[in-house]
């Protein structure tokens, strides 16, 4: 017997007023597959995260996280879920300019409470993994873009996600640095992860298993 999926969409709508970004979007992500989500601008690719990422809620339609509706959850309930079992990695990094690397790292350990020795210890360690060891104390501003991107991978993955969520992680990266994130990512998901990357990309879509192509509200 398989085991269910980690994703589970049906018939997922979403609507602004008279627009439609999601027209009935069906689809599933197995536990450590690696899927990416392609198609051009305003095909609904940045809803469909939202609302993957419990950041939207959809007009109508299923969407089950882990093998529980998610889709229609209460604010706090989506808070606690957001915070605990997905990782969001972001086109323009939003990390905090004002903090270290370290610290933002940490700063999702800190809203769930982690003990400061534990989480300082933790973002220590994923630096140290994505090759920023040397560069914790460091701001944003002090660093590439292909190292501002690292410091989002070590923060997505500070609470242990079970979802990887990636916005277009390479649209502001030259071509060397979107090659190590996407190595990283290809690593992660070696190591038994679930990754779901939007992109208009197709170099970048073909480092997933699988590609879902969006086109006006619908999967082609």
């Amino acid at each position: 017997m398989s085991a269910a999926p980690l994703v589970a969409c049906e018939d997922l709508r979403r609507s602004y007023g008279s627009y439609e970004a999601l027209r009935g979007v069906s689809f599933e992500v197995a536990r450590g597959e690696f899927t990416a989500v392609m198609g051009p601008s305003g095909c609904g690719k940045s809803t469909l995260l939202a609302i993957l990422g419990l950041l939207d809620r959809p007009s109508s339609g299923s969407y089950r996280l882990d093998g529980a509706e998610a889709g229609s959850l209460g604010d706090a309930e989506r808070t606690r879920l957001r915070r605990e079992r997905i990782g969001f990695v972001f086109q323009a990094y939003n990390l905090l300019p004002r903090l270290s690397s370290l610290e933002n790292v940490a700063l999702p350990m800190a809203y769930a409470g982690v003990p400061l020795d534990e989480r300082t210890r933790r973002a220590e360690e994923l630096l140290d993994r994505v090759g920023l060891k040397t560069k914790a104390r460091r701001t944003p501003l002090e660093l590439s873009g292909g190292e501002r991107q690292r410091v989002g991978i070590a923060r997505a993955l500070a609470n242990r996600p079970a979802l990887l969520l990636a916005d277009e992680p390479t649209g502001n990266l030259d071509s060397h640095s979107a090659a190590e994130v996407l190595s990283f990512l290809k690593v992660l998901h070696g190591e038994g992860l679930t990754i779901l990357l939007v992109t208009h990309d197709p170099g970048v879509g073909a480092a997933a298993q699988r590609v879902l192509r969006l086109k006006d509200g619908l999967l082609a």
